[in-house]
């Protein structure tokens, strides 16, 4: 037979900006590729019984037995790597990215190898960050249960040319800036190897009420006692997005506890009928999976205030959390005593959170009737600033000015309203930074920090607005704390990272993090551009193009006269230099 068709473990890998390191010094770089392959790569290879099916320049295509010995070699490189580029600078490191992917492969007479099987390890390569190695889902199954690794699961990723999205999980070693990290020791707040002893996951509610449309507010209830538990400065509690990812699966609680990086797991289920309610908690060490504390509550739904603050209380004193007296300030229930405003405010924040035009214009109907019912609901006035925010962002007003224009009126009245509340300052801070007062939005977004030291929107907040103001070093460090604080973070972090590495002229960086958006998020048209704009600096003139042309396809709107309108860069020269990147590849006028 010329060709067998055969299951195999495939690991693709090749080095990051490998173009940028040639150009700067081709000899020099291949002769450490070729010293790499002699000492380290070629012998880690046959350890662990894998076979070189191919070299593409800078990369390699690797054929193993098992998907364990495929990990096991990616790791022991990767490690490898770490060492080798202690004390190198950082323009000048050979870092690697790998993918590894267990599929069907047709094994030619020549030994080549062709197939989905290569073409996925080819794809997961190519989204993984600088140091890192992303897993299939076919991949890590293999080895999760038989090998100890520590990763982040970054969900369905539509991969280039692949039909159906894979399930991508990331396994980072070494020390590289975009690392998923532990969550932080609440003392030093360095990385820790282990999960923090007061850290906490709140997992969605379970809607016992028989009726799918009720889910808002079991979800709405799960959301508030994140809320008031990240409040807390002694406790590590993670954000309401990676929470939420869980929500309708089946999982172990030990699993959820290895994937956040936390040593608790509040768990529960919320059964409304009428005007009773029946909340049950229970609070689960993840590292053993023991009970440390379950309670009912039984009541009328005028008590739900009382319940969620009887819930958060438990919780804190079950884990003998030593409160201080601006704890115990910050814990006081800010929300509102009017049970019809707040079940109006836990609909609109549940249709907010889509962010579509429509639902976004039924979350601020909604969000007016609870203003109506209690004008003093501060965090109800706060999500009306953002309806209004995400107007004029998206153009989805008559008039964007006007837009910004409420947006500001309501969220000083949101703030007015009730000082205490860290969503009022958030909201605040991002309007403040779309009207361009840069200092005013760096100092709500502080102040909404200190109010909630696990506010993993209120890091993004701050560090889009040091973005803006120019300080791009600082604002990579507040989107690291908001990674860690929310693992499975919103793919928007991404293209705010890579406009911070852009504006450090740092182009093979933002590159990176604009494929993973793009992988991620397929339909982005500014990640794209950003992409196109990275590519005309680096001299890619050709993959510039090609980049902008799917700019036009996914929205043959596109203006670049309108991002340098909207975008509220301090000093211009900063979305400039994205200009001048088009400018250089013959896109931009």
């Amino acid at each position: 037979m010329s060709e067998i068709r055969k299951l195999a473990a495939i690991l693709a890998a090749d080095v990051v900006g490998y173009s940028r390191l040639a150009g700067a010094d081709e000899e020099r770089i291949l002769a450490r590729l070729r010293a790499l392959r002699s000492d380290l790569i070629d012998p880690t290879i046959a350890v662990h019984h894998g076979r070189v099916v191919k070299r593409t320049g800078d990369g390699a295509l690797v054929e193993f037995r098992s998907v364990v010995d495929a990990v096991r070699c990616a790791i022991e490189v990767q490690n490898g790597m770490v060492e080798r580029n202690d004390g190198v600078p950082q323009d000048r490191r050979i870092e690697f990215r790998i993918g590894i992917h267990l599929g069907d492969v047709v094994e030619e007479s020549d030994g080549d190898l062709m197939g989905d099987g290569v073409n996925i390890a080819s794809r997961l390569e190519g989204v993984a960050a600088a140091g890192a190695i992303c897993l299939s889902e076919d991949a890590y199954r293999q080895v999760k249960a038989r090998l100890d690794l520590s990763v982040s699961d970054l969900g369905d990723t539509q991969l280039k040319n692949i039909a159906e999205p894979i399930r991508v999980y990331s396994l980072q070693v070494g020390s590289a800036r975009t690392k998923a990290a532990a969550p932080p020791d609440t003392a030093t707040g360095q990385p820790a190897a282990a999960p923090p002893k007061l850290s906490i996951a709140v997992l969605p509610f379970v809607n016992m009420s028989g009726d799918a449309e009720q889910d808002y507010f079991a979800d709405g209830i799960s959301e508030d006692i994140i809320t008031a538990l990240s409040k807390l400065s002694q406790l590590f509690v993670i954000a309401r997005n990676s929470s939420f990812t869980f929500k309708g699966k089946n999982v172990h609680v030990q699993e959820v506890g290895t994937k956040l990086g936390v040593r608790h797991v509040l768990e529960g289920s919320v059964r409304k009928s009428g005007n009773r309610v029946r909340i049950t908690a229970q609070l689960i060490d993840a590292t053993t999976g023991g009970h440390l504390w379950a309670e009912r509550f039984d009541r009328d739904l005028t008590d739900i205030f009382a319940v969620q603050d009887d819930v958060t209380q438990q919780i804190v004193e079950a884990l003998a959390v030593n409160l201080t007296e601006g704890d115990r300030k910050r814990l006081a229930p800010g929300q509102t005593g009017h049970p019809e405003a707040y079940d109006c405010f836990l609909r609109a924040r549940d249709l907010w959170h889509r962010l579509t035009k429509q639902t976004n214009s039924d979350a601020r109907e909604l969000l007016q009737r609870a203003i109506e019912l209690d004008p003093n609901f501060a965090s109800a006035h706060a999500y009306l600033a953002l309806t209004h925010g995400l107007d004029y962002l998206n153009r989805w007003s008559a008039s964007p000015q006007r837009s910004i224009e409420q947006a500001e009126e309501t969220a000083m009245l949101a703030v007015a309203r009730d000082d205490s509340d860290p969503v009022a300052h958030w909201a605040l801070s991002v309007v403040r930074l779309y009207s361009r007062q840069h200092d005013k939005a760096i100092g709500e977004a502080e102040r909404a920090i200190l109010l909630n030291p696990n506010f993993a929107e209120g890091q993004v907040s701050l560090g889009e607005a040091l973005l803006y103001s120019g300080r791009s070093e600082e604002a990579l460090a507040c989107f690291d704390r908001a990674r860690v604080l929310n693992p499975y973070f919103p793919a928007v972090v991404l293209h705010f990272q890579a406009w911070a590495w852009f504006q450090l002229r740092r182009y093979e960086e933002a590159v990176d993090l604009l494929l993973q958006r793009v992988s991620r998020n397929p339909g982005t048209d500014v990640s794209r551009a950003l992409l196109a704009a990275c590519y005309g600096q680096l001299g890619r003139f050709e993959e510039a193009r090609a980049t902008w042309q799917e700019v036009l396809r996914v929205n043959p709107d596109f203006s670049l006269e309108y991002r340098r309108k909207v975008l509220p860069f301090k000093n211009p020269a900063d979305f400039e230099l994205a200009i001048e990147g088009l400018r250089k590849a013959g896109i931009a006028e």
